[in-house]
């Protein structure tokens, strides 16, 4: 039997689909499609272009810093060899115009510090040398410090005047004491300012015990030697009686030498009593009432009124910049700087 298909019931609409899809045209599918498409391929494109801005800021940043280490080098270089021409310019050289020789004694007097043996004589033997140098001044300011280095130095003085007939004079500022006094004992004349700190003429020994402490706390010194004044003077040691008076006895011979040294250098000058070999110190106005020193007076009095030579050449060794750059970088740095020279046309 054939039925009119207007009588046939309305389709059961599918549950899956929304009402608001039905209403929707059929071409919004092809245009969302489109639209979907199009959405896809924008953050594909915007990664490619942020990836590519990151590169080349990346790329640019790391010729910045390579422009920079490579100027850093050349500028370390440049003020290396701006430092060891400077330095033999003012040291290495001779000048034939009268003046005055200084060299500077300061800080501790020690063989690894700036008033070593080495260096102050090295710069005394530039300074007697140079012809144009008509006497030489030992500017001090130093508490002292090793008898050894001393006694090179006061030895070196010694020798180099009576080879060169050019006097020494010592000048005196905050501090002239113990082992510089020795040093300054080998000068023609001392000048001090009246509150400058001068004497110590005297030898010590110091450290530290802890015996007591390690009985207190509980701790046992095990000490194995060859030799039975081998841990002489061990600070975790009790004090032997016979160790201690051997010390003593070096020390008071070290004071000797000491005194000797003080008396060959001022000679009827000094005035002696019972205090001045004691290890006491004085100031300048004292000092030259006592005859450790000729007189007041700075560098430049004694280089105008005494010396006359006004003119004042200094020949002090110096730790410079340069200098101290190359201990510290040695050959890295040479090659580094080298290297930079040589790249210096690639710097675009």
């Amino acid at each position: 039997m054939n039925q009119n298909p207007n009588d046939l019931p309305p389709p059961i609409p599918d549950a899956t689909v929304r009402p608001e899809d039905m209403l929707r045209a059929p071409s919004a599918g092809a245009a969302t499609g489109a639209s979907a498409g199009a959405a896809t391929a924008r953050p594909y494109e915007q990664v490619l272009e942020q990836f590519a801005h990151e590169y080349l800021r990346d790329r640019r940043s790391e010729r910045r810093w390579k422009i920079f280490f490579r100027l850093l080098w050349a500028s370390a270089f440049l003020l290396l060899v701006w430092g060891l021409f400077a330095s033999q310019r003012h040291h290495g050289g001779t000048s034939a115009a009268p003046h005055t020789a200084l060299v500077d004694v300061r800080g501790e007097i020690s063989a690894d510090t700036e008033a070593s043996a080495e260096l102050i004589v090295s710069a005394l033997k530039s300074a007697f040398e140079d012809p144009g140098t008509v006497a030489v001044v030992l500017r001090m300011n130093s508490p002292g410090g090793s008898p050894v280095q001393a006694g090179i130095v006061n030895d070196e003085i010694r020798r180099l005047k009576g080879l060169y007939d050019k006097k020494v004079y010592v000048v005196v500022e905050e501090m002239c004491a113990s082992g510089a006094y020795y040093i300054a004992a080998g000068a023609d004349e001392i000048y001090v300012d009246k509150a400058s700190i001068v004497g110590s003429i005297g030898v010590l020994m110091d450290g530290f015990g802890f015996t007591g402490l390690m009985q207190k706390v509980g701790v046992e010194r095990r000490l194995l030697t060859a030799g039975e004044n081998k841990g002489m003077l061990d600070p975790f040691s009790p004090v032997s009686p016979k160790q201690q008076a051997y010390a003593q006895a070096m020390l008071d011979q070290i004071h000797q030498q000491f005194i000797k040294v003080v008396r060959e250098g001022r000679g009827a000058r000094l005035k002696e009593t019972p205090e001045t070999f004691s290890g006491l110190f004085w100031n300048g106005e004292e000092a030259v009432k006592m005859g450790l020193a000729d007189g007041m007076g700075n560098l430049d009095y004694v280089a105008r009124e005494v010396i006359k030579a006004e003119d004042v050449v200094d020949y002090t060794p110096r730790d410079n910049v340069a200098e101290r750059l190359a201990k510290r970088f040695g050959a890295a740095m040479g090659a580094g700087a080298v290297k930079t020279m040589r790249e210096m046309t690639s710097i675009r």
